[in-house]
């Protein structure tokens, strides 16, 4: 599939249970090489498809791809079932309603009686399985996601960040990703 950083093989993947479709592309021979770039990237409608800029998803997206395609061996899984960290696009939408009234992404979600995070990495760990990758390089700003791979048994041998600029629509929900879920993103007060 040629895209705007190179071309990569897409495969489909699909989960036996839930018949979601993820979509895994890939650059080199990732089962040969030592610890392939990879990033496990959930879906964003919003930021990925129209350009939001009250997150950062499309641009970690388009980072990622272009980080990928600079190495020797890398994969992107881009992960169905996970829009709004897994609270699904209209719990989203009803979410960005109650941040426009102040309430903060985690506020959000939980005003809606919904988890702050429901995602789950199963699908990475059976894709990665599948591929014959053992250890990565994790394309993520969330240790979190690092600590649920590992948990998963990915061995992830190295966070490396995919930072973006703060826009004027995104540095509040960035600082509250950073200050209250941990994601590492170097922004300052």
């Amino acid at each position: 599939m040629p895209t705007a950083h190179g071309n990569f093989d897409a495969v489909c993947y699909t989960e036996s249970s839930s018949g979601l479709e993820h979509l895994v592309l890939t650059k080199g021979d990732v089962g040969r090489a030592q610890a392939p770039l990879v990033r496990a990237h959930s879906e964003c409608a919003t930021g990925d498809i129209f350009g939001s800029r009250r997150c950062d998803c499309g641009e970690q997206l388009q980072r990622s791809l272009q980080l990928i395609a600079a190495s020797d061996a890398g994969c992107l899984i881009y992960l169905r079932g996970h829009e709004g960290r897994g609270i699904g696009l209209g719990a989203k939408l009803t979410a960005y309603a109650l941040q426009d009234q102040g309430r903060d992404t985690i506020e959000a979600n939980e005003d809606q009686g919904l988890p702050v995070d429901g995602r789950e990495y199963d699908a990475v760990a059976r894709v990665l399985n599948d591929l014959n990758v053992d250890a990565v390089r994790l394309l993520t700003n969330n240790p979190a996601k690092v600590e649920a791979l590992e948990a998963l048994g990915v061995k992830v041998l190295k966070r490396v960040p995919v930072l973006t600029e703060p826009t004027p629509e995104n540095y509040r929900y960035l600082k509250t990703k950073q200050d209250r879920m941990g994601h590492e993103l170097g922004l300052l007060d």
